[in-house]
């Protein structure tokens, strides 16, 4: 009789692993799931200028961004520091003074740039040239526009570069690989 129950069990054994979730696999999602992106990106808001919409509309399309990744939003100032303390300058050359002159931050706007624009690549695809080629995107996009926007020169090929900006003068382009992003920016999305 024992025999025969040991025969039988490897069959019953296999009948409940059929039905049944290993002990490995747990019933909730894993941290890894969780925390996916939502696979639609953000919209453009309403009062954008034209060129970033357009520009939105290009980088949607390129294969190198994560497009849950891609924003367009008003630039957020910065908390002001503490003030210099006042020194008149000395000597015969009038140096080392402490007028802090006009800032950046006084104008009209309000900062040095209206927009912000942040696109992320793909995760794994930034040394392989996917920041570059967003890059040649936005410059081409920007480039073509009608009128076309002045940009500054392209600096040469550089080598472990996991974060660009390019300034469009109303606006900054951030394209930045996620370690970048995690570690310089805050985790709300915020630039």
């Amino acid at each position: 009789m024992l025999t025969r129950q040991l025969r039988l069990a490897p069959n019953n054994l296999f009948k409940r692993l059929q039905h049944s979730v290993p002990w490995f696999v747990h019933p909730s999602p894993s941290p890894l799931q969780q925390n996916v992106l939502p696979s639609e990106p953000p919209s453009v808001p309403q009062d954008a200028p034209d060129i970033l919409k357009h520009l939105h509309a290009q980088l949607i399309q390129s294969p190198h961004l994560e497009k849950s990744a891609l924003s367009i939003a008003p630039a957020i100032l910065p908390q002001p520091g503490p003030p210099l303390p006042l020194r008149s300058p000395q000597g015969r050359r009038k140096r080392g003074g402490t007028y802090p002159g006009v800032s950046a931050y006084d104008t009209d706007t309000g900062g040095l740039w209206n927009w912000v624009v942040s696109a992320q690549v793909k995760e794994g695809t930034e040394g392989r040239g996917s920041i570059q080629s967003v890059v040649r995107l936005v410059r081409k996009t920007l480039l073509n526009h009608s009128p076309p926007l002045e940009l500054p020169s392209k600096s040469g090929k550089q080598k472990g570069v996991d974060w660009v900006m390019i300034d469009g003068g109303q606006f900054a382009i951030h394209i930045l690989s996620k370690a970048a992003r995690e570690k310089y920016f805050n985790n709300s999305g915020e630039w």
